[in-house]
């Protein structure tokens, strides 16, 4: 008994402290100093949120430019269970995921009208690790501007100037590579355009 009454203080005080004290301390701060990455980075128009600057969203409208392929939605739609993220874990080897690769850059040449031996950005094919990657590379970007101008009926010289003013520079001038948010992407898109 004489050590467990000591004991037993320690905890209450490190549990108010560290499961109480300290949540609402960082998330105060959070709030204050960064409230838009605090609540999610969230993206609203029209008084409605429409996504995440963070997360990827899948799009399949040829008005749109569309992201990195999901393994989520692969898993979904052959498990049919609702996945938030995650990557396929299928191994360089698997002859699942080489299919996987070749009707992903399949159908990316087919949607965008380029040559069966047409180089693809390794972004447009294989998911993210996490499944939620919301950038591609501006590669990916321009090889999709001919079939966004044509759906929307402007020249695609506006696109290629729409995709050169949203590509974000690597990190601190050297971490990563040139990108663009897909979503970001699309939403100046609207703002030139009625979708």
């Amino acid at each position: 008994m004489k050590n467990l009454l000591p004991a037993a203080r320690m905890l209450l005080i490190l549990t108010v402290l560290t499961g109480l004290i300290y949540p609402l301390f960082v998330t105060v701060v959070a709030q204050v100093l960064y409230p838009t990455q605090a609540n999610g980075s969230l993206i609203v128009r029209d008084e409605g949120v429409v996504g995440s600057s963070l997360i990827g969203q899948v799009i399949d409208d040829p008005r749109y430019f569309s992201g990195r392929p999901s393994a989520v939605n692969a898993m979904q739609a052959d498990q049919a269970t609702l996945l938030s993220s995650g990557a396929s874990n299928l191994s360089m080897t698997n002859p699942a995921l080489l299919d996987a690769y070749a009707e992903r850059a399949a159908a990316f040449r087919a949607a965008n009208n380029l040559s069966a031996d047409a180089l693809i950005p390794s972004e447009m094919v294989m998911a993210s690790g996490s499944g939620l990657d919301p950038h591609i590379s501006p590669a990916g970007a321009r090889l999709q501007a001919a079939r966004i101008a044509e759906s929307r009926g402007i020249p695609v010289d506006e696109v290629m100037a729409l995709i050169i003013q949203s590509t974000e520079s690597p990190q601190l001038g050297f971490l990563g590579e040139s990108r663009v948010n897909v979503l970001m992407l699309n939403l100046a898109l609207d703002d030139i355009t009625t979708p």
